[in-house]
């Protein structure tokens, strides 16, 4: 396999970029609401939630 390929493989994309978006502060010359920022926070809870689970999956796996 190339590395043109390998990288492509790799590549995140827009899924990739949305979870670092998330986790950045916000723009400070963004005028925020409530619902962006409610929005913004159960989306972090559950990435958290959920790379627990499929951390704590996998270690049940292979034990």
């Amino acid at each position: 396999m190339s590395d043109n390929k390998l990288k492509e493989f790799f590549k995140l994309g827009e899924v990739g970029n949305y979870f670092v978006r998330v986790f950045q502060k916000p723009d400070p010359n963004q005028k925020s609401n409530i619902n962006l920022r409610m929005m913004h926070g159960i989306n972090k809870i559950s990435i958290i939630v959920f790379l627990f689970a499929i951390i704590v999956w996998t270690i049940k796996r292979l034990m």
